[in-house]
């Protein structure tokens, strides 16, 4: 049975533990990198990832999208959204659609 795990900052979290999902607390980027390699390995179907460490898991996160398991998606961290998720979406929805319909 696959899993849905949450990867961030405990501020921005910790909530999600309330829902039963597997939630990884991370601060940093390097953190961040060895946890996902690790639930890339497991059998995670949904990876949920704070926009603050985007960045510096773009390589991971762009493996993902040409896999079908696991699905990485993007939320706002404690600060508030970046707008990293939107603009991921966008390129979604871009990519089904053929075309920008915004």
């Amino acid at each position: 049975m696959y899993k849905i795990a949450v990867i961030g900052d405990r501020d921005s979290v910790l909530a999600f533990k309330a829902l039963g999902l597997d939630v990884f607390f991370t601060e940093t980027g390097e953190e961040a990198r060895a946890v996902m390699h690790r639930l890339m390995q497991e059998a995670y179907a949904v990876i949920y990832l704070t926009e603050d460490l985007a960045e510096p898991l773009h390589a991971e996160i762009a493996r993902c999208k040409d896999i079908a398991v696991p699905a990485v998606i993007l939320i706002p961290g404690k600060t508030g959204s970046l707008g990293v998720a939107e603009a991921a979406l966008q390129s979604a929805v871009e990519r089904a659609v053929g075309a920008d319909i915004s």
